[in-house]
């Protein structure tokens, strides 16, 4: 069976039922139907966070594939089956992945969350209402200029773009204010997909209504001829930015294919943002159970570092383990084998290709916090590969466990689940941040980029250059740094596999994000809006008279 086949067949609880087993009182829940609802922040105003927080996180993605959400979901499940009072947090879907070719974010096989098609679609329209309040500032800011421009901004020093949540390449670079005086001035902008909006690292963040609105307030939209600041205050946007946001704001509430709650909010990716889910459903979540699995996009130089350097400093959360997520197959691909042979066995291949998860081992481990590693098997796996991947974990002093959640479920997941158990209980995390906040940002990034990507060094165009001097007087000098790059490789080449050295990362750009209260680093050519390929996923899609969906993944 599909995973849409395996989640539309599947008997789900009344989704006031898992609230109630939560101990959530009723005026605490809103319901969206009868399997979604969102949960008040009163919730987490009145209960103190009490569980264990356990990050999942993977090695650097290749098309083979890797199962991080898979696996967050079903060692839940297998949690929760051992007794434990355990619950997930993960990210809302993006729906330019979704018909492009990444497919959805909700597990996978018999490990999901569901109602699967819900959650990858519309859900309860928190990536509407989050477009609705990024393109209103864009609005209220190119009136702003039609009508005299008291500010004095510069049109060609605006940084602040619009969105919408599609792959769609031909909105990177447009021309707005064309048709006459009564379009406003004729000035160059571009898209960004929802994922990489601020509003949405801001939704993420943020800790309460109060908080978001002062967040809002500082997004910095661009900058005058004078190099100052211009804010979304200073368009006095942020109140009705803010009404819009206030019931995204509030976590939702689904369950897990066995019956369990989780928690699924936020959808920031990790390679263009810091990707990770929201601030108060993590610490709900916390707050309504022992033990909280949570994941980080992309790989651990991504996801995991931005979720201990940012989310976990500014949030104030102490993560007790980690979880890194590999496959056989997708280690054969960093060790030079293409899509067409993973078939064939070559445990020489993956020797060469776990230089990549052991350096993933070693950078979780630079933050004090304890990990393993969950090899998601594939029926394919030889015993000789999966010893290969077991004698690499082993040199980095790591246990390995194999994960079989997509075939069985929760079933499949207790032996990693034991394992973790056995990490909590017998090894106290001494969780601690890469780097120093006092640190320049320059000396951020370049701390990044040789303790957790291995480079040699970091260059910067001109034009980077400029924009970090103008940092400071942004307040941000002490903020932390977002690196947005390609996942597929510890560079900023996303043909360099493995585990690469020698080489120097190439910064183009520096961005404030003012209102998250981090930097943005562009290295390489990384885009913050994706395109679709040749042959998307939307093809295949369709809706049956029945109600049955082909096609989504």
């Amino acid at each position: 069976m599909t995973d849409i086949e395996i989640a539309q067949a599947a008997k789900l609880r009344p989704i006031a039922d898992v609230a109630a087993e939560l101990g959530l009182a009723d005026d605490e829940v809103e319901l969206y139907g009868r399997y979604k609802a969102k949960i008040s922040l009163r919730a987490l105003a009145v209960r103190k966070p009490k569980g264990r927080l356990v990050l999942v996180t993977g090695i650097s993605p290749t098309p083979a594939g890797e199962g991080k959400s898979t696996v967050t979901v079903g060692v839940t499940q297998a949690l929760r089956r051992l007794g434990k009072n355990a619950i997930l947090c993960m990210r809302e879907p993006s729906l330019g992945p979704v018909f492009g070719v990444k497919g959805g974010a909700a597990g996978g096989g018999y490990a999901q969350v569901v109602p699967m098609e819900d959650i990858n679609l519309h859900f309860t329209g928190d990536f509407h209402a989050i477009a609705a309040a990024h393109n209103l500032l864009s609005a209220m800011l190119d009136a702003h200029l039609h009508h005299g421009n008291a500010s004095g901004l510069d049109v060609r020093r605006i940084t602040w773009p619009r969105t919408i949540d599609m792959n769609d390449r031909a909105l990177r670079h447009i021309v707005v204010g064309l048709g006459g005086i009564t379009a406003g001035p004729s000035r160059e902008d571009h898209y960004v997909i929802i994922p990489g909006s601020e509003v949405m690292a801001i939704m993420a963040l943020a800790t309460g209504i109060a908080d978001l609105e002062a967040r809002l307030a500082r997004i910095v939209v661009g900058f005058n001829y004078a190099k100052t600041a211009v804010r979304a205050s200073d368009l006095k946007v942020q109140g009705a930015m803010t009404l819009l946001l206030k019931d995204a704001l509030n976590p939702n509430l689904v369950q897990t294919l066995e019956g369990g709650p989780a928690l699924v909010h936020c959808g920031p990716f990790g390679n263009i943002a810091h990707g990770c889910n929201s601030v108060v459903a993590t610490k709900l979540g916390l707050a309504l159970s022992d033990v909280v699995l949570t994941e980080a996009g992309f790989g651990a130089d991504l996801g995991a570092e931005k979720f201990f350097d940012i989310k976990c400093r500014l949030a104030g959360l102490e993560p007790q383990a980690a979880i890194i997520v590999a496959t056989v197959r997708a280690l054969k691909m960093h060790g030079g084998v293409k899509k067409d042979q993973l078939g064939v066995a070559d445990p020489a291949a993956v020797r060469r290709g776990s230089e990549n998860l052991q350096r993933h081992i070693r950078n979780v481990k630079q933050f004090g916090v304890p990990a393993l590693v969950a090899l998601n098997r594939f029926t394919g796996d030889t015993p000789a590969e999966v010893e290969a991947v077991r004698t690499a974990c082993a040199a980095e002093g790591v246990e390995l466990v194999l994960c079989e959640v997509w075939e069985k479920g929760g079933e499949g997941g207790v032996a990693v689940a034991e394992a973790l158990l056995k990490v909590l209980d017998g090894t106290k995390s001494a969780f601690k941040p890469l780097y120093d906040a006092k640190l320049s940002i320059k000396e951020k990034i370049d701390t990044i980029a040789r303790k957790i990507y291995g480079a040699d060094g970091v260059r910067y165009t001109p034009g980077a250059e400029r924009a970090l001097e103008l940092i400071p007087a942004l307040g941000l000098a002490e903020a932390p740094v977002c690196m947005a790059k390609t996942q597929y490789s510890f560079s900023d080449d996303p043909t360099k596999l493995g585990a690469p050295t020698g080489f120097t990362l190439n910064v183009r750009d520096v961005i404030p994000s003012a209102g998250a209260g981090f930097v943005v680093a562009l290295a390489g050519d990384i885009m913050t809006m994706p395109g679709l390929g040749k042959s998307p996923a939307a093809e295949r899609i369709r809706l049956h008279p029945d109600g049955t969906i082909e096609g989504l993944f």
